[in-house]
Formats: structure tokens, sequence, C-alpha cells
């Protein structure tokens, strides 16, 4: 389940990633560690994720988070490059692995398994489309919990 806090952390963090040129692809609040845990992947749409682009992320970000105090007590802020095994979540990151190799997974179950594996074909407001060795499978988008790369396959 998502933090509460994280939608104000991305209406945040979003335009502080467009000034250095940036892309916000995921934010997670890990409450269960001490201190809570603040990871947010970024991605530079123009070349490779870097190290220099992760350190202007959370100096930029971490001046922001401080000045409207919307986490009241101590965190680690962690801004990473998701990499290959990213989750995808966006519409252009669905447009941008079509054909790769991903793994969904469900809840409650859909058809009996909880993990689907395939070719990612395509997905539209309702469905997600894989090909699994040509046969295509269809599985609702209320069902997903998740959809990542399959780095074993890939």
């Amino acid at each position: 389940m998502t933090h509460p806090l994280v939608p104000q952390i991305i209406e945040l963090a979003t335009p502080v990633a467009q000034e250095l040129g940036l892309e916000i692809v995921g934010v997670v609040f890990h409450t269960n560690q001490r201190p809570p845990i603040l990871r947010v992947d970024i991605r530079n749409p123009q070349q490779d994720t870097g190290l220099n682009d992760c350190e202007r992320m959370s100096r930029a970000l971490e001046a922001s988070l401080d000045a409207v105090e919307i986490i009241p007590d101590t965190y680690v802020l962690e801004v990473s490059s998701p990499g290959i095994s990213r989750q995808l979540v966006t519409d252009r990151e669905f447009i941008s692995f079509k054909g790769f190799p991903v793994i969904v997974s469900t809840s409650p179950p859909h058809d009996g398994q909880q993990e689907w594996t395939g070719q990612l074909i395509r997905r539209d407001e309702q469905t997600v489309y894989l090909n699994q060795k040509g046969r295509v499978v269809e599985i609702k988008r209320a069902l997903i919990t998740r959809v990542q790369l399959d780095e074993r396959r890939s």
C-alpha cells in the first residue's frame, strides 16, 4: 500500500526534477525502517541516468522537502535510477517497452496464477496484453499489482 505522503512528495518532486531535466519514475516511503527511507527513482530522458543526476536531484529535493516540512521526523532520502529491473507505470513506459519480456503480478490470482510472464503487447484503459509464445493473454488492470521488466529473459 502506498504511504499517504507519496502523492504530496510526487507533487513536490516533479517540478524539481523537471527543472533539472529529469523525470520522476517512482517514489516509495519505507516507514518500517528506522529512520524511515524515502526512495525517489529518477530518469534522465536525454541520456543514461548517472550518479551526477542523482546527486543534483538529491540536493534540490532535500532543500524543497526541508522547506515545506511535510515529513515531520528524521528520514533518509535515497535518489536513484531504477535501472532495467524497474516497474512499468506510465503510458510512455508501456509504449517504450512494447515487445520486451515482462512479469505481471496479480491479486487476486487471474485464471489461477498470480504471476504471468510474456512479451508486452500493449496496455489500454482496462487491460494489459501479453504474448505468451504466440498466445495473447489479457489481464484486467484492476487485478494487476505490478508490471516489471523480466531481466531473466531480456
